[in-house]
């Protein structure tokens, strides 16, 4: 076949749509728009994304070329599984839920790319309780978000290190996993005697629940510092796609920066996205304390991810063994960001859980379906 012919039969092939045509700008052949699928929480403790993909910041730092598409979870364990789906690509999650996935998948599904909170989760007891200290919680009845949740593992484990045990476990202390609507209500019933939550029900319950503040967990970390959510990436998408994941980091430390710097403003931006996602706001006094007791980094705070690890395990929620979290973090791209602004890198610490690939599967699945933080 000669030339000639070659191009009038590609040509007409092409006008009956046989063989696409490649698009073509002024700036020579377009690639394909990419799409980044990113889940989080209607949460404060969630509050860079509810605020910067609501309001359009993070889409503005990601350009044109890449579509941002949200997905809204309720509860950890939803959105883990969409990430071992595949049917997100990033999520906002928080540490119990993002180690069970890590250890689940055997390391393959889940990496922890940045921080985003810290704190944020207090202990609350009924007013007329008769609890003045933890001398007193024998026979007594708590409530925390979902069985084996980052408040269910902190509530069980500060019992255990008073001396009590719960009544699975042959004392008498009863814990009740009751999400955290339902517990307001079981509070005014006076059918629990105090919960351990992430705020802003603490706050809730103190205004509204005949509450007062019994601890601040906080107070149990070095610092007062602890992870409470990180993101967290299909390491397949971030393998192939790490230009997107640079540029949704970039935009995370932006609206960590301008939300710390204007909180004022950000508490009222908050509100507005709350309502466009749930029909529901948070009364400013609620919400300004409750954000009192939180901090918003994009520091991932590992030394507390691994002593959150280590207290699932005392707890029993992590098998007879001890996982292997050596590699659940990839920081690389977060500390390229913070590097080119001129902020200070996220650095190196050892690894303080024992390594180990003797960690049965079977013993994770009952957690990893019950973690919401």
């Amino acid at each position: 076949m000669n030339r000639r012919l070659f191009v009038s039969i590609l040509g007409l092939l092409i006008a009956a749509g046989i063989v696409a045509q490649p698009s073509i700008s002024n700036h020579g052949f377009s690639q394909d728009k990419k799409v980044l699928r990113i889940g989080y929480f209607p949460n404060i403790n969630h509050a860079q994304a509810v605020i910067g993909i609501g309001n359009g910041d993070y889409q503005k730092v990601l350009g044109t070329n890449i579509e941002i598409k949200p997905y809204i979870f309720n509860a950890g364990p939803s959105a883990i599984e969409a990430l071992l789906a595949k049917q997100v690509d990033v999520a906002y999650v928080g540490p119990n839920p993002a180690i069970n996935g890590y250890v689940v998948s055997e390391g393959k599904s889940v990496k922890i790319i940045a921080g985003v909170s810290s704190g944020g989760a207090v202990f609350v007891v009924r007013s007329d309780s008769g609890i003045n200290s933890v001398k007193d919680f024998a026979g007594k009845k708590f409530a925390s978000p979902q069985l084996g949740n980052t408040q269910d593992v902190a509530l069980r484990k500060y019992l255990l290190d008073n001396g009590y045990k719960t009544k699975e476990k042959g004392g008498n202390v009863e814990v009740l996993p009751v999400k955290n609507a339902d517990i307001l209500t079981l509070m005014l019933k006076k059918e629990i005697d105090g919960a351990w939550v992430p705020e802003p029900w603490g706050e809730k319950l103190i205004k509204e629940g005949n509450s007062r503040l019994f601890l601040d967990e906080r107070t149990l970390w070095p610092d007062n510092k602890f992870v409470t959510a990180n993101i967290i990436v299909n390491p397949q998408y971030l393998q192939e796609n790490p230009d997107v994941v640079r540029k949704m980091l970039e935009a995370h430390v932006n609206e960590t920066q301008w939300i710390n710097s204007h909180r004022a403003e950000a508490l009222k931006t908050f509100n507005t996205e709350l309502k466009r996602l749930t029909g529901q706001t948070i009364p400013d006094e609620q919400l300004s304390a409750a954000f009192s007791r939180l901090e918003i980094t994009y520091d991932p705070l590992k030394e507390s991810l691994f002593k959150s690890a280590n207290d699932a395990f005392d707890v029993g929620f992590l098998g007879k063994t001890k996982p292997d979290l050596s590699g659940i973090y990839d920081l690389n791209l977060l500390n390229e960001v913070l590097m080119k602004k001129g902020l200070q890198t996220i650095n190196d610490i050892n690894v303080d859980l024992k390594i180990t690939n003797s960690t049965k599967k079977s013993d994770l699945v009952n957690v990893t379906n019950n973690s919401t933080q």
